[in-house]
């Protein structure tokens, strides 16, 4: 079998990359306008990094992990790298296709000029990431909302505006000429 290693691209919609992460976790409904616009989104921030495994013979995705580079004040304006929903598909575990793909992150994040590279996981996983090389440091700590504010919110970017702002452009526009009048 012959996988490659790359970065994510706005063709892999069609390549089961939701449904490679709906392995991980709840995806909700993630339509291809909605992933392709966040893939370019993405594109645009060099600290950001999807790292994905095709399987050459099938083309499709069976395995993906992001890095997350912080960029902080501390350690004079060092970097942080965060690693992020780590996903091999179920019929591809135990070919060390993860430790591959954590691997590829972690000489990306120091590739980035990171000074250390994080991650949060389960305490079933912990001997996996030992085997990745990395270590136990601190307790995680969390605060999940029910709903995020970005889904009480109207898509619509005049509705979303009114809400976090208490009225319309055209009112802020007329109300602006009114004050230069």
């Amino acid at each position: 079998m012959t996988y490659l290693p790359r970065a994510l691209e706005a063709g892999d919609y069609h390549k089961g990359f939701v449904e490679l992460l709906a392995q991980l976790t709840t995806m909700g409904n993630l339509s291809e306008s909605m992933f392709r616009e966040r893939c370019s989104e993405l594109e645009a921030n060099p600290d950001y990094k999807i790292r994905v495994i095709e399987d050459a013979e099938t083309g499709r995705l069976i395995a993906s992990a992001t890095l997350l580079v912080e960029r902080k004040f501390i350690h004079e304006c060092g970097k942080v790298g965060h690693i992020e929903d780590v996903v091999v598909d179920s019929a591809y575990r135990g070919q060390n296709l993860g430790v591959l793909i954590i691997k590829e992150l972690l000489h990306l994040g120091e590739e980035s000029g990171c000074y250390k590279v994080i991650l949060d996981c389960a305490d079933a996983n912990v001997g996996f990431y030992e085997k990745c090389g990395l270590e136990r440091k601190g307790v995680e700590m969390a605060k999940y909302f029910e709903q995020p504010l970005r889904d009480i919110l109207c898509h619509n970017k005049e509705q979303m505006y009114i809400v976090l702002n208490g009225s319309t452009r055209h009112d802020e526009e007329r109300n602006a000429h009114l004050a230069i009048d």
